[in-house]
Parts: C-alpha cells; structure tokens; sequence
C-alpha cells in the first residue's frame, strides 16, 4: 500500500509538470490534431488531378476519338497542345504538365488498315510513385478506347478479360493506408518525447538528487515515469482513432480489444525506449536529440511508407527492432482486415520482448544512478 501511494504520488508529480509546463502541453495536444488533419487530407498516393499536354501530328478522327476520352475524364487536365516537338521538355522540366500524349502522323492511317498503332507517352519521372498511377490513368482511358474500336469493328474481344477485385479496401482508397498507420506515428512521437524528458528535465531542474534521497526504490521511480507515458498514449491513441472512424469514416472491422492490447504493448516499448534515452541525457536539450535519432530510423524502417519487402535484406533485419514495424501490423489488420487475437499473436511478442528488454534497461541505469 505504501509503495502504491509513493507510485501515485510520482505519478501526479510527472503530470503536473508535463500540465504547468506551456511546452509540454503543446507536445501532447497540437501535434496529434495537427498531424491527423494534415495527414488525413494531403498525404495520398492517389492522383485526383493529371495535368497533360498534346502532341498530335495525326489529323484523323480516331486520334480526336482517343484523345475525346482525356477530354472527358475528371482525372485528367488539359494544358493544351504542343505544335512542336522542341516544346515538350520545357513543359515537363518546369512542371508545366505531368505527361505529354505524342500521337504519330500515322496513328489513323494504322487502325484503318487493321495493324496496331503506337501511342507515345512522356511522362515526368521525378515522383517515380506519381507517374506510375498517372500511367494507369493512361491505361485504363487507352483500354477503354481500344474495347470501343474492337465493338465498331465487329472484332472478337479477348479470350480473357481481368476482372479486377480488391480486398479489404474496395476502393483502393490510399487514405486509408495512410491515416491508420497514423495511431502508430502519434503515439510513438509522444510518448517517446514525454518520456524521453522526464529524467532529463529533472536532472535539468536539480530535482533528480531530491529523488534519489526518497524511500522510492528504482522499480517504484520506473512505474512512476512510465504511467503517465502510459495514459497520454492511450488517451491520444482513442482520440485519433475516433477522428479516424467519425471524421474519416474508415471502417474498424476487427477486435478493439485486440487493439487495446497491441497498443498496451507498444507504448510499453515505447516508454521503455523513451526512459533509456532519458537517463542518458543530462539535459532536456540532448534527451530531445536523443528522441529524434531514434524515431526517423524507426518510422523509416517500421514500413510506414515503404514496403519492408523492398528493402535490402540487412535492413530488412535490422526493422525487426523498432515496435511500429509490428503495431503498424496490428493496427492495418484490425481496422482493414478484421483481424482479432488469434491472427495477431506473432506481432504481439515481439513487442513484448522489447518492451521487457527496454525497461528492465532502464532500471538497471536507474539503480546505477542512485547506487
């Protein structure tokens, strides 16, 4: 009983001073809010606009055709014709236009005979994402040209035709993707900062020896750091995850209960992390430089934006050690999938183990320190 008062009485003391301190407070509150509504509506993989010019050197009624279904689509915007070939590239290099549509002189004259016809497509490769969905854009409107000419024609369609069905996220809406694996970006932000100066801002204020000369023992001043850590990162985790149901209307299809535990064990990694860090730093100034040289290695190498299929093999090893990689896991399935406990086991001790290697690290600098 006294060693929960003196855990309590910690406790209160940490969130007193995360609350008085004007600095801390925006830590919890304005990135959170901030990141979500920015990430909610301007990170996508999706193109809603294509801008694109035309270089049509074929004065036949098929090319008016073909280019008729550009002209017709929501996607794609029209920034008028190119006369000469020299003016294509100041187009793309000044980002003028996204792709230019090269139609040869011969482009009619071919389909009439009944042999195929080329259609160039130059395109702006610097965001190697972007014009990759640009060019399916293309794709689709040429497809749909081409099942046209073959119906006028009285052709025979393909033997196969690809029936196109997506799992999970009919749509293929990448919002989706993006603002789910927000849960885990919040919290290991906060979490990791509030944390990872709470030592730090002690020794800072010259209250870490005061707390060294207490009754408390290194376990009791651990739990006492962490709890708080604990509570903000759920209390951010529900509110995000509200915002992301309510405001955005993404779907939470699996278990909340196997959410509420993957999350658990997240933050408990994460403070564990958070803590290592701060009893390092002597002051809150290296405890944030801390927090950040581990979290950009970490949100890179959880897959947050990256597949981690497509990362070298040795990288793909060294992901296995930051806990986004397997809450982001949890986190997608559960709101996509409709995953509960019993597909999520293998993502849950992992960071399991981190979390008990972290903290149990933490103690031992804490128990050297008052020691």
């Amino acid at each position: 009983m006294l060693m929960l008062r003196r855990i309590v009485s910690l406790m209160i003391k940490e969130f007193r001073t995360l609350l008085t301190d004007k600095k801390s407070r925006m830590v919890i509150i304005v990135p959170p809010i901030a990141q979500i509504i920015v990430f909610g509506y301007a990170a996508s993989y999706d193109l809603s606009r294509v801008t694109y010019a035309v270089f049509n050197e074929d004065r036949g009624v098929l090319s008016r055709q073909l280019l008729a279904g550009f002209e017709g689509s929501d996607v794609f915007a029209g920034q008028g014709a190119v006369t000469r070939e020299s003016e294509i590239a100041p187009l793309v290099e000044q980002k003028k236009a996204m792709l230019v549509l090269h139609i040869p002189p011969t482009f009619s004259r071919d389909l009439l005979s009944g042999t195929s016809a080329s259609l160039q497509v130059i395109l702006d490769g610097r965001n190697s994402n972007t014009a990759m969905v640009a060019l399916n854009y293309v794709q689709s409107v040429v497809l749909a040209f081409n099942r046209d000419w073959n119906a006028r024609q009285g052709r025979r369609g393909p033997p196969a035709i690809l029936v196109q069905r997506a799992w999970f996220n009919r749509t293929l809406n990448s919002h989706w993707f993006i603002i789910i694996g927000i849960v885990a970006l919040l919290n290991l932000v906060v979490t990791l900062e509030v944390t990872a100066l709470s030592v730090a801002r002690e020794r800072e204020a010259g209250t870490f020896d005061q707390l060294l000369v207490t009754p408390m023992t290194p376990f009791e001043i651990l739990v006492g750091k962490s709890l708080p850590g604990l509570i903000i990162g759920v209390l951010e985790a529900t509110l995000v995850i509200a915002i992301i149901v309510f405001w955005f209307h993404v779907p939470l299809r699996g278990s909340l209960a196997a959410l509420y535990f993957g999350l658990f064990l997240f933050l408990l990694s994460a403070i564990g992390i958070g803590l290592m860090i701060s009893s390092l730093s002597a002051t809150q100034q290296q405890g944030l430089m801390g927090a950040f040289l581990f979290l950009v290695p970490a949100v890179i190498l959880s897959g947050f934006a990256t597949p981690i299929e497509n990362m070298p093999q040795l990288v793909q090893w060294l992901t296995y050690l930051t806990p986004m990689r397997y809450f982001l896991i949890i986190v997608r399935s559960i709101f996509l999938q409709g995953a509960s406990f019993d597909l999520l086991w293998s993502q849950f001790w992992p960071m399991a183990v981190i979390g008990l290697v972290t903290l149990s690290t933490a103690a031992l600098m804490f128990r050297r320190r008052m020691y």
